[in-house]
C-alpha cells in the first residue's frame, strides 16, 4: 500500500467551540441586563459589578498561583461568575460584601472542588445564598431605587397588593441589579439561543411548570395579570436562562434537562407560595443542582441493542 493510514484515539470529531468562546457569548448576552441595571440603579451598580468581577478573576488567579496550577482566567468563566453574582445583588450592598461573595464563589464553590467542570452547584448562586444567610439585611435592602425603601413587586404580591406588570417588563422596579428588566433578559436569552449556547429544554420546562403551578396553587385562579407578574418578578427569568442552564451543574441528557426544569418549576412555586419568602429561585436551582447526578442516572439513554433487564432475568 502506498498510503499509510494512521489510527488515532477517539474522539475523532471535535467541536470547534471552546470554553472561552462560550463564555464570551454569555458575557455579550448579559450586557443588556447589565447595562439596564447600571441605567436603573446608577453608578453604585457599576462599581459593584466591577468590584465583583475583579474579585472573582483575582481569586481564581491567586488560588492557582499559590498552588502552582496552570492559570485558567483566560477562559472567562470567572468573569461570567462575577457578572452573574453582581446582577443578583442589590446596588446598595457594601462593596466589601461583594468582595466576600466573589471570593466565596470562586474559592469555595468552584476551585476547592477542582475548578471549572467539577463544581457541583452554580458558583454565583452558591455565593448569593451564602450572602443572603450571612448578610440578610443588606441583601434585601432595595432602598437605592428612587431613593426610597419599598417592597419588591413579589413582596407586594405576597402581601395581596396590586403591581404594575408593564413596569416589571421594562424593569423600572426595585430589585437586584440584573433581575428587574424582563425585556433585557430576554434579549440576552435570544443571543445565547442564536449562538447555540443554550436550548429551550430547561428554561421552557421550568417556566411552563411554574406557570401551571401558579395557576393551580397561586390562590388567584386563572388570573393572567397575576401570572404575568409572577413570571416577570424576582429572578425567575434571569435564573431560567442564565443560571439553570449552566453546563456544569445541569443535566446533559435531553430528557434529564426537561426533568430538571420541571423540578425547578415545582420547587420555585413551593418556595414562593408556601414559604415565608416571596422569592425562591436561587434555592430551587441549588437544590436541583444536587439532584443532577440522580437525574442523569435515571435518564441516560441505553446503548443501541441493549434491552431493559426484565424482572428475574438478564439483559440481552
Amino acid at each position: 500500500m502506498d498510503t499509510i493510514l494512521n489510527v488515532t484515539s477517539n474522539p475523532h470529531v471535535r467541536e470547534k467551540t471552546d470554553t472561552q468562546k462560550i463564555m464570551l457569548c454569555v458575557i455579550v448576552a448579559l450586557l443588556p441586563a447589565t447595562l439596564f441595571g447600571v441605567y436603573n440603579f446608577g453608578f453604585s451598580a457599576l462599581v459593584l459589578i466591577l468590584v465583583t468581577v475583579a474579585t472573582c478573576v483575582f481569586s481564581e488567579w491567586a488560588y492557582e498561583k499559590l498552588l502552582h496550577k496552570k492559570s485558567t482566567i483566560k477562559d472567562l468563566s470567572a468573569v461570567v461568575t462575577g457578572i452573574l453574582l453582581a446582577l443578583n445583588m442589590p446596588s446598595s450592598l457594601p462593596w466589601w460584601m461583594a468582595v466576600i461573595g466573589g471570593a466565596f464563589a470562586i474559592i469555595v464553590v468552584k476551585m476547592l472542588f477542582g475548578g471549572l467542570g467539577q463544581n457541583f452547584m452554580n458558583p454565583a448562586l452558591g455565593a448569593r445564598c451564602f450572602l443572603m444567610i450571612s448578610f440578610t439585611g443588606p441583601m434585601t435592602d432595595f432602598s437605592a431605587f428612587d431613593g426610597f425603601s419599598g417592597a419588591t413587586p413579589l413582596a407586594s404580591l405576597k402581601a395581596g397588593e396590586s403591581v404594575n406588570t408593564m413596569d416589571m417588563l421594562i424593569g423600572t422596579i426595585p430589585g437586584t441589579i440584573g433581575e428587574t428588566s424582563v425585556i433585557a433578559i430576554l434579549i440576552g436569552a435570544i443571543i445565547m439561543i442564536l449562538c447555540g449556547v443554550i436550548d429551550l429544554r430547561i428554561p421552557g420546562s421550568y417556566l411552563i411548570t411554574f406557570a401551571i403551578f401558579t395557576l393551580l396553587f397561586g390562590g388567584h385562579g386563572f388570573d393572567a395579570n397575576f401570572l404575568t407578574a409572577e413570571l416577570c418578578g424576582g429572578g425567575i427569568m434571569l435564573g431560567a436562562f442564565f443560571m439553570a442552564t449552566d453546563y456544569v451543574s445541569s443535566p446533559i441528557t435531553p430528557s434529564g434537562k426537561i426533568v430538571f426544569g420541571i423540578l425547578l418549576g415545582l420547587l420555585t412555586g413551593i418556595f414562593r407560595f408556601f414559604g415565608p419568602s416571596a422569592e425562591g429561585v436561587s434555592y430551587a436551582i441549588i437544590f436541583c443542582n444536587l439532584l443532577v447526578p440522580l437525574i442523569e442516572r435515571a435518564t441516560i439513554p441505553r446503548a443501541f441493542g441493549i434491552k431493559k433487564e426484565a424482572k428475574g432475568g438478564n439483559a440481552s
